[in-house]
C-alpha cells in the first residue's frame, strides 16, 4: 500500500521548496504526482524512484544526464 504525502512534506523530504516542486510539475521534470481534487499528493515510492533516477557518481555524469 502506497503512502501519499502532501506537497509541503514531499518538499521537505526532497530538501526542496514547495515552489520548486510546483515548477518541476509545470516543467515535467519532477517526481510523479497525484492530483486529488485541488490537492497535490506524492507517493513515497515515486519520490524514492525520482531520487534514484537522479543519483550520480560525479558532476560530469549529472551534467550529461541533464542534456
Amino acid at each position: 500500500m502506497d503512502v501519499y504525502i502532501p506537497q509541503k512534506q514531499a518538499a521537505d523530504v526532497l530538501c526542496l521548496s514547495a515552489r520548486t516542486l510546483e515548477r518541476y510539475r509545470l516543467e515535467g521534470c519532477g517526481p510523479k504526482f497525484v492530483q486529488a481534487g485541488r490537492r497535490v499528493l506524492y507517493r513515497q515510492s515515486d519520490l524514492d524512484a525520482w531520487l534514484a533516477a537522479n543519483t550520480f557518481s560525479s558532476t560530469s555524469e549529472a551534467r550529461e544526464a541533464s542534456r
